[in-house]
């Protein structure tokens, strides 16, 4: 009972502490979709999201009902503390339970183009997701688990062209 105690302990305070979660979806069988990083909050005991729509974070594989693995990194030295398991929620709009979740995430929304307007549009076009720990941690792994990054248009792998150094360079002189 006291190993169950501390461990939902560390879940709280380290998944509060924390700007960044890594979180997997699971499906039947138990396979899941990648980790990825998702900004939330810690609310009434569960973990609180919201994505899925236009401008707002991916949230693949989370699905009402569903089960999920939770890691959660260090704040200061960006090591991984805990994997915890979780059942998801979906919160309906305009529910007392989604009004209390998106006035703590509203808060905590870096760079909205329309603060004022979010959770209108969150209520449209977003999912508000609980992640409600089931109270099982995971041992930390003895790897890293390092995986290379998801494919994206943003990113190049291409060398750098031949004459960019030389045009970055153009006004100095050597000494």
């Amino acid at each position: 009972m006291t190993d169950q105690l501390l461990d939902q302990a560390l879940v709280e305070e380290a998944t509060k502490k924390s700007g960044l979660i890594w979180v997997r979806g699971l499906d039947v069988q138990g396979d899941g979709t990648a980790s990825r990083a998702l900004w939330h909050v810690w609310h009434d005991g569960a973990v609180c999201l919201v994505g899925g729509g236009p401008g707002e974070q991916p949230l693949p594989g989370l699905v009402d009902g569903g089960d999920a693995v939770v890691t959660v990194r260090s704040k200061d030295k960006g090591g991984r503390l805990v994997s915890w398991s979780a059942k998801v929620v979906e919160l309906a709009p305009g529910s007392e339970e989604w009004d209390a979740a998106v006035a703590e995430l509203k808060g905590k929304r870096l760079n909205a183009p329309d603060s004022e307007a979010m959770p209108g549009r969150w209520a449209r076009e977003c999912r508000v997701l609980r992640l409600e720990p089931t109270g099982s941690t995971a041992s930390l792994p003895d790897g890293s688990l390092a995986a290379p990054p998801l494919p994206t248009s943003a990113t190049t792998r291409h060398p750098i062209p031949a004459g960019l150094p030389r045009l970055l360079f153009k006004g100095r002189k050597r000494r």
